[in-house]
């Protein structure tokens, strides 16, 4: 697939910023005319807002269009909406939205993408799609294929952060590396990463900015409001225009890379141990299983279950533990522990099961 871009190509970071919600027009006006003068690429406002649970505030509706109308022609801004039907976008479009995104809520439905693509066929407009809800990568790749068949090119993607179940200092917990897998599969696509439903809070924004910033997205969607406190929805995540200009001067954009040979010199001693170390970590983690699948062939012959609750307990707090000695984050290890022990009972099952393995052939 070959993207257009939406932005333009000279300018970096992309800023799309506004309301989680068109309120009411005084509100979208004000907030526009806070943002006018912070180099915004996009003003952003939700008319429809599909919520979690019934009884939350679920968009002005159709009204809001012509409020955007009006951001368009006093301010001079671009402007963008959230679409989830076709109705949502033939509305929009008979209203002269610049561009169209795509919510979490969308992007997990096939159908639905795939009724906004249709209904998007034959026009050029540009649409941004957020990730999914859950993290579930052939998803998000499935929802810009679908727009992409239907003749759409000027497509970029929006990192908005996954659920999930437990504590967390996210709302949405980033998950960077799926964000990175799609900068890698499509180099030529814009990613832009929506700070406001990652972080959840005011508090955090700007150093979950800065991340962004460090891992090379093209730009940031902010969620901002001229009296976040009141806001009618996400008031916990949205700031004000000037606190929003405050956090965009804030932030430092590096270089991607650098010619200088010293710098090259350095950065390649550094990356040629650590791949000595990976070869290790493999070799050590090959061997580790190899001694899984031992206890599985012992645990197959006394007829004991996979799982051992007690001794998974024991493995974990002690790993936690050298993790905090060596300065290593919980959930870094928490996620490497929940992989290494699927893979553990994924060959013990298949020994106990009769499933026979390709590396025990020779056994």
């Amino acid at each position: 697939m070959q993207f257009q871009p939406i932005f333009n190509k000279n300018k970096r970071p992309i800023l799309i910023a506004g309301p989680c919600s068109a309120e009411t027009e005084e509100q979208v006006l004000s907030t526009a005319k806070g943002l006018k003068d912070h180099n915004i690429d996009l003003f952003r406002a939700g008319i429809w807002k599909p919520r979690t649970r019934p009884g939350a505030f679920e968009g002005i509706g159709s009204p809001g269009l012509s409020w955007l109308q009006r951001v368009k022609e006093e301010t001079g801004l671009k402007v963008c909406t959230e679409v989830a039907t076709d109705e949502h976008v033939e509305q929009a479009l008979k209203h002269g939205i610049d561009v169209f995104w795509i919510g979490a809520r969308t992007t997990v439905n096939p159908f639905s993408v795939q009724e906004i693509a249709d209904a998007l066929a034959g026009t050029d407009m540009p649409v941004i799609v957020k990730n999914p809800v859950n993290p579930d990568y052939k998803l998000w790749v499935g929802a810009i294929e679908r727009l992409y068949s239907a003749g759409i090119r000027k497509i970029a993607a929006i990192h908005r952060g996954f659920s999930t179940y437990g504590d967390s200092k996210y709302r949405n917990v980033p998950r960077w590396q799926m964000a990175i897998d799609l900068m890698q599969e499509f180099p030529d696509l814009e990613i832009i990463c929506d700070i406001s439903h990652i972080c959840g809070r005011r508090e955090i924004l700007a150093e979950t900015a800065q991340k962004a910033y460090e891992l090379n997205f093209d730009g940031l969607m902010v969620e901002v409001h001229p009296n976040p406190t009141e806001a009618w929805s996400d008031a916990a995540q949205q700031i004000t225009p000037k606190e929003f200009g405050e956090m965009i001067s804030s932030l430092i954009r590096r270089r991607i890379s650098s010619n200088d040979p010293d710098y090259l010199k350095t950065i390649e001693n550094f990356r040629q141990r650590i791949d000595d170390i990976d070869e290790e970590i493999i070799y050590l983690i090959a061997q580790r299983m190899q001694l899984v699948r031992e206890i599985g062939y012992v645990k197959k012959d006394k007829n004991i279950a996979i799982f051992q609750l007690e001794r998974w307990r024991a493995l974990a707090e002690a790993c936690r533990n050298r993790a905090e000695k060596n300065e290593l984050s919980q959930q870094f290890v928490d996620l490497f522990l929940e992989a290494i022990h699927q893979e553990g009972i994924d060959q013990q099952e298949q020994i106990i099961n009769g499933i026979r393995l390709a590396s025990l052939e020779n056994r």
